[in-house]
C-alpha cells in the first residue's frame, strides 16, 4: 500500500515519480528523503530524493529530462551544491541528487548518525538490484550525536566565530556582522543547545521546528540574538548571543567535563563591549 501522508499533492508526485523511475531502464534505484519520509510533510514541503543511474549512462544522463516527466517546471539549475533544483508548475520545489549507481548506493549507509529512514522500504521508490533497500535499512534507527565530542566541538566553533564576529564589527561592517551572527553562530548554537536539551532530531537543519522542539528560555535567548542590520542592534544581538553561548558552553562543560578556555572566553566578551 503506498505511504500516505496529509499532503495529497506531494504523494501524488511521489507516485508519479516512482511510475516514471520504473519506466526508466537508466536508472538502477530511486531514494526519497526529507520531510516526507519522516512523517513531516505538509503544505509547504518540497520533494528531495537521490537518482541513481546506471554506470553505462552515468555520464549522459539528463536529470532535467527525466524530472519533466513528472509536471511541467517553472526553474531547472544546478544549484550551489551540485544538486539539480527545480521549482513545478504548482510552486512546489524539488532537490534531485543524480548520481552513478557504483559508488553512489554504495555510500548511503556511511549516512549513519546525520539522516534518517524511519520507513526504509517506504523512501525506496526503485531498487533493480537490492543494494539500495540493503543499505538504506541500516538507516531506519536515530542516532543521536555523541554528546561529548561533538559539545567540544561546537563549544570551540562558537568562541572562533565569536571572535570573528567581534573583529569583524570593530571594523565597522555591520552587513558582515549580521551575516555572522546570523548563517554561523546561530546554528552552532542551537546544535549546542539541542545536544544538551536532548532534542536532536533536527539536527541538520537546527532552526527546524524550533517553535516545538525547545523549552521557551532556550527560545527566548534566541530570539535575542536576532536583530535588523544595524549597527546598535547588531551589537546588542551580538552581546546577547555571546551571553548565551557562553552559558551553553559552561552547561556543557559541566555535563561532560569539557575543559573551556575561559580567560578567551572573558576576552571576546570584552570585545563586544568595547
Amino acid at each position: 500500500m503506498p505511504h500516505r501522508t496529509p499532503t495529497p499533492a506531494l504523494d501524488r508526485r511521489v507516485e508519479r515519480l516512482r511510475e516514471a523511475a520504473h519506466a526508466e531502464p537508466r536508472l538502477d534505484g530511486v531514494l526519497l528523503y526529507g520531510s516526507w519520509t519522516l512523517g513531516e510533510a505538509d503544505a509547504y514541503s518540497d520533494i528531495e530524493a537521490y537518482l541513481y543511474v546506471r554506470a553505462p549512462h552515468a555520464d549522459t544522463f539528463d536529470g532535467r529530462e527525466f524530472i519533466e516527466r513528472l509536471a511541467p517546471l517553472k526553474l531547472a539549475y544546478t544549484n550551489m551544491y551540485g544538486i539539480l533544483a527545480v521549482v513545478f508548475d504548482d510552486l512546489m520545489r524539488g532537490e534531485f541528487h543524480v548520481e552513478a549507481a557504483d559508488p553512489g548506493i554504495d555510500e548511503v549507509s556511511s549516512w549513519r548518525g546525520t539522516v534518517q529512514l524511519p520507513d526504509p522500504e517506504a523512501a525506496i521508490l526503485l531498487d533493480r538490484s537490492g543494494r539500495l533497500t540493503e543499505a538504506a535499512r541500516t538507516l531506519a534507527d536515530f542516532v543521536p550525536p555523541e554528546p561529548v565530542g561533538t559539545a567540544r566541538q561546537l563549544t570551540a566553533e562558537l568562541a572562533n566565530w565569536t571572535l570573528m564576529l567581534a573583529q569583524v564589527l570593530a571594523r565597522g561592517e555591520t552587513a558582515r556582522a549580521h551575516a555572522l551572527l546570523h548563517t554561523v553562530v546561530a546554528p552552532s548554537q542551537l546544535q549546542l543547545c539541542r545536544l544538551l536539551r536532548g532534542s536532536t532530531a533536527h539536527w541538520l537543519t537546527p532552526s527546524r521546528n524550533l517553535e516545538h522542539d525547545l523549552p521557551a528560555a532556550d527560545r527566548a535567548r534566541y530570539a535575542a540574538t536576532t536583530a535588523a542590520a544595524e549597527p546598535a542592534a547588531v551589537r546588542a544581538a551580538a552581546r546577547h548571543s555571546w551571553r548565551w553561548s557562553r552559558a551553553l558552553a559552561t552547561e556543557a562543560a559541566d555535563r561532560w567535563r569539557l575543559t573551556l578556555p575561559v580567560r578567551l572566553h572573558q576576552e571576546i566578551a570584552d570585545l563586544l563591549a568595547a
